[in-house]
């Protein structure tokens, strides 16, 4: 697929993007996304929605979370997200 070189910055902004546009169901606006917003706190990312986020993932950045990465820590908010993908990518 080639080296994908993206900064943090740009991963988690696509990534702060398609939260925005295909996860928040009128809980948050955009605006109010944070790279601290607790995801998981605030019922956003629920089990089907996490699965949706991992596909985008693996679509977005060609990278598959492994299931042992899939865990509270990793998707707490979008820096842990961002984070997560980032050291993938760079595997």
């Amino acid at each position: 697929m080639g080296t994908i070189s993206l900064t943090e910055d740009e991963i988690q902004q696509k990534i702060t993007q398609y939260v925005s546009a295909n996860l928040l169901e009128g809980t948050e606006s955009p605006a109010e996304l944070s790279g601290g917003t607790p995801l998981l706190q605030l019922g956003i990312l629920n089990s089907r929605n996490t699965g949706r986020l991992l596909a985008y993932i693996r679509e977005e950045f060609g990278v598959t979370v492994p299931p042992t990465r899939i865990t509270g820590k990793h998707f707490a908010n979008l820096d842990s997200i961002t984070a997560l993908v980032a050291g993938l990518i760079a595997e």
